[in-house]
């Protein structure tokens, strides 16, 4: 994006709105390590005597050096008496390394099929047509699971999954349009010239399609974030000790009813923010950059 296009994307209201959030996330997650009270790997200092304390709560217990030191937890302790504020800190670094890992890897994959789709047609368009629709009628939370089984417990397995299973979108896109592309001036120019095809897709072709890649991107970052939450809600996401929004909710659902709601809907409330943060500022693109009229 141009300076233009950042520009006009700040004066629309939902741009600046997802920008604020966005940056604000993404500030949290660089300084995580730096601005989270519990220092230790993963936020994982257990205490089970102050298990599930309140929020704004100070506690004393024995430090490292054996003396005993106060302790506050601003937004309480989970159900083993860890900081819920460092961990949902350290949670911020996993979704939005998921959204980044699954968005690049859609692209990889997504972009030459569709192109290729779109742009040879006949035999190329209906074999490759035929494996997008394949894997666009699995459900993708079903393909991830399927995935996540396949590859294993773990957090890059987890986010080579829901790259896998969001590039159907990207291909269709750009299958759309390139079929719409292909019988352009500036194709034939470039075929009399004798460019090969692959140059002019990549060269020629494929920027006009820029614009609606960046406002597909942008859904795709919050979908996959919504997927990892979902997969590490079941446990077959990111193993614990590593913090996740999704499996903060999972350890501490039962605790909605006993009076500490807060460690479900802290979680929670981040993970709507942070969705629609994306999602907002995916709006404010489509509008920005036209896609709609184009």
């Amino acid at each position: 994006m141009n300076t233009q296009t950042i520009q006009a994307l700040w004066g629309h209201g939902l741009g600046r709105f997802g920008f604020v959030l966005l940056s604000f996330f993404l500030l949290v997650a660089l300084l995580a390590p730096v601005l989270a009270p519990d220092a230790a790997p993963h936020a994982n200092t257990m205490d089970l005597e102050h298990a599930a304390s309140g929020i704004a709560t100070t506690v004393h217990r024995a430090g490292d050096d054996g003396e005993t030191k106060s302790f506050f937890y601003l937004l309480g302790s989970d159900r083993y008496g860890r900081d819920v504020l460092s961990r949902l800190m350290l949670g911020t670094r996993i979704s939005l390394s998921v959204g980044v890992v699954a968005v690049v890897l859609s692209l990889l994959i997504g972009v030459p099929i569709g192109a290729a789709a779109g742009f040879f047609g006949g035999t190329t368009d209906r074999i490759l047509s035929w494996v997008i629709q394949v894997f666009w009628s699995i459900p993708s939370f079903l393909m991830v699971i399927a995935l996540s089984f396949v590859l294993g417990k773990g957090i890059w397995q987890v986010f080579v999954a829901v790259g896998l299973t969001m590039w159907v979108e990207v291909a269709r896109l750009v299958r759309g349009q390139m079929i719409s592309l292909r019988s352009m001036e500036f194709v034939d120019a470039a075929k009399v010239l004798g460019f090969s095809p692959w140059r002019t897709i990549w060269v020629h072709a494929l920027p006009p399609t820029f614009s609606a890649l960046i406002v597909l991107s942008a859904s795709n970052f919050a979908s996959a974030i919504l997927l990892e939450s979902g997969l590490s809600f079941l446990g077959i996401g990111a193993q614990p000790p590593i913090p996740t929004w999704g499996g903060m909710i999972r350890d501490h659902y039962p605790y909605l009813l006993p009076g500490q709601p807060h460690l479900v809907l802290l979680p929670g409330i981040a993970l709507a923010i942070l969705v629609l943060a994306f999602m907002a500022t995916g709006s404010a693109l489509r509008d920005v950059l036209d896609v709609r009229n184009k």
